[in-house]
């Protein structure tokens, strides 16, 4: 009897183990599968767990009578009961599924341009996802898609069970492939790299599907401007970009066409250092009067010498520089001279931005004045504690942040005008044009009818030849009349009904590296597309890269996370907890 109460002091210590290897064994079959190696590890923890209990001496009152098994109770009973509340919050919240995003690029929300575009998807369009496996990201994005319009569906196969659907979409390569199906029309998305799916790639893709025709935007060269075709530091990025967005994108210059094309829906004057001819000039002047669409971005200390241009709009590039003194601009690592803009006008380019924050380096004010027949709308506006300051002879600039503040200042504005030449105009001319004629066709018969009144009877039949050819110029002119009608435009909409001018006092905002922050090539991208004038297109916040935020360790490293992680730290804890108990005993 006395070495049975000896063995079972001993005894009552296999608990612990026998709850290790059970929870091991639990945690081992739920997250992977029910192999050999959970089953033995939860079988071996509890019949460690149950002699402890037998044979341990639990059973005995004076044990559950201790104050030491009262208090491990009431933890263990807490434990259960925190355990149960965070299982029923997470039940919760994955049936009413309210999320807030908190990653840096909003990684799993969608951007604003994205929930708009499928919005108004207006037809079915399915995602078809080629790939062995459908990663649980992707899976997730596309069904964040679908929360907005059910028009959108996705399907997954797996290229190699079903190479009839690869053979139908034209998969090629390793077989990751994302496509759109609109009915028979199959639209090729992009291909799986190590990240995935893409929220940008399937936007672009999805916004082009309403579109009525690829605009084709055009950038003004020959005058020192950023370049777009990447042989420097310029405005590659911009130009990519519009090509996923859809358009073509082509280089331009005057001094060889003296003329924009016809097929032009924008231009793009970016940064120009060199002055421009006076045919150049000319040359946009009759573009937008035509009813063209310009968007000018002009550095300080520039003069490309186009306000005879910007003059018939009423608009005057100041000299000076904006000086932001509210200190916003260094919080985030800017400086005074480069303005943080939160502050936008009310137009569609900017009305999805809210709050969000675009700056720009070394930017000048715009002045406005009143100019009968264009409507002028400020579009990007300065911090109100800023100022306007000139650059000294050297060249410097100096700063004063005690100085009164005068903004805000205009640093990006909209004009219209309407064109000269619009349909209702034309119309009223081609009315005016037929009543002149018809008034002298009038005359001339009655003249006509005089004269044969007047002369003698000498003839009362004209000659056949006359007759012929009287008829057959009477045929050609019934036959000329429908061909000149057809020469007017059919529908008033075939017409341009306003010329439109986005003027920006500053090129260096879009310029590769500086494209992609914040959302500086929102207000790029979502000016030329407005000035192109394409229908259903939507101007908001594009979605942001993913940016790559992996650790690369070596081998060591790893080894030694690994160790810390499943052996040092552990046990350093369990320890730690012996001692407590220990003590506490």
């Amino acid at each position: 009897m006395k070495a049975l109460s000896t063995f079972r002091k001993y005894l009552r210590w296999l608990i612990w183990p026998g709850l290790a290897l059970t929870t091991a064994g639990l945690v081992a079959g739920l997250v992977e599968t029910w192999s050999t190696l959970p089953i033995v590890l939860l079988v071996l923890g509890l019949v460690l767990t149950l002699a402890s209990l037998v044979l341990g001496g639990f059973g005995y009152r004076s044990f559950w009578q201790n104050r030491s098994t009262q208090a491990g109770t009431n933890a263990v009973l807490a434990t259960l009961a925190m355990v149960l509340i965070l299982g029923i919050v997470n039940f919760l919240g994955v049936q009413y599924a309210p999320r807030i995003d908190l990653t840096e690029g909003g990684l799993f929300t969608l951007a604003p341009e994205s929930r708009s575009v499928v919005t108004k998807l207006a037809q079915p369009v399915k995602v078809v996802v080629f790939d062995s496996a459908l990663n649980p990201n992707d899976q997730q994005l596309l069904e964040s898609y679908q929360k907005f319009n059910d028009n959108l569906t996705y399907e997954h196969i797996n290229p190699f069970q079903d190479p009839a659907a690869a053979r139908e979409f034209n998969v090629t390569g390793e077989g990751r492939e994302v496509h759109l199906a609109l009915g028979d029309e199959k639209i090729f998305v992009q291909a799986l790299g190590a990240q995935g799916l893409t929220e940008q790639d399937l936007t672009n893709k999805l916004s082009q599907i309403g579109r009525d025709r690829n605009a084709v935007v055009y950038f003004i060269q020959g005058h020192e401007e950023f370049v777009i075709d990447g042989t420097a530091s310029g405005y590659a990025q911009a130009a990519a970009a519009l090509e996923e967005d859809g358009f073509t994108v082509e280089a331009l210059n005057l001094a060889q066409t003296a003329i924009v094309p016809d097929d032009a829906d924008a231009v793009v004057i970016a940064g120009p250092k060199q002055a421009f001819f006076p045919p150049e000039v000319e040359a946009l002047k009759t573009y937008l009067n035509d009813g063209g669409s310009v968007l000018l971005m002009v550095d300080p200390q520039t003069e490309p010498e186009l306000d005879d241009l910007l003059g018939d709009w009423g608009v005057t590039l100041d000299e000076r520089l904006i000086i932001d003194a509210s200190n916003t601009g260094q919080i985030v690592g800017l400086g005074p001279a480069a303005p943080l803009v939160t502050t936008y006008g009310d137009h569609p380019i900017t009305a999805d931005f809210n709050s969000g924050r675009s700056f720009y380096p070394l930017a000048r004010p715009i002045e406005l004045k009143p100019v009968e027949g264009v409507e002028a709308t400020p579009l990007l506006l300065s911090n109100p504690q800023s100022y306007a300051e000139p650059l000294s002879e050297t060249g410097e600039l100096n700063v004063d942040t005690q100085q009164s503040p005068e903004g805000p200042f205009n640093i990006g504005v909209v004009l219209t005008k309407e064109v000269e030449g619009s349909p209702q105009e034309e119309s009223a001319e081609t009315t005016s044009e037929e009543d002149e004629l018809s008034t002298e066709e009038e005359a001339s018969e009655e003249i006509i009818e005089e004269t044969q009144d007047n002369a003698p009877e000498l003839e009362t039949d004209p000659p056949e030849s006359e007759v012929s050819e009287t008829e057959g110029a009477g045929i050609d002119s019934s036959e000329e009349e429908p061909a000149e009608q057809s020469s007017l435009p059919e529908s008033a909409d075939e017409l341009r009904k306003e010329a439109r001018l986005v003027l920006i006092g500053n090129a260096t905002f879009a310029t590769d590296g500086l494209f992609d922050q914040q959302i500086n090539g929102d207000v790029f991208l979502n000016s030329v597309t407005w000035l192109s004038n394409l229908d259903d297109t939507t101007l908001s916040i594009r979605p942001k890269e993913i940016t790559n935020r992996r650790i690369t360790m070596t081998v060591s490293r790893q080894i030694l996370v690994i160790v810390l992680a499943l052996v040092v730290f552990p046990l350093v804890g369990l320890v730690g907890a012996g001692i407590t108990w220990f003590r506490r005993r």
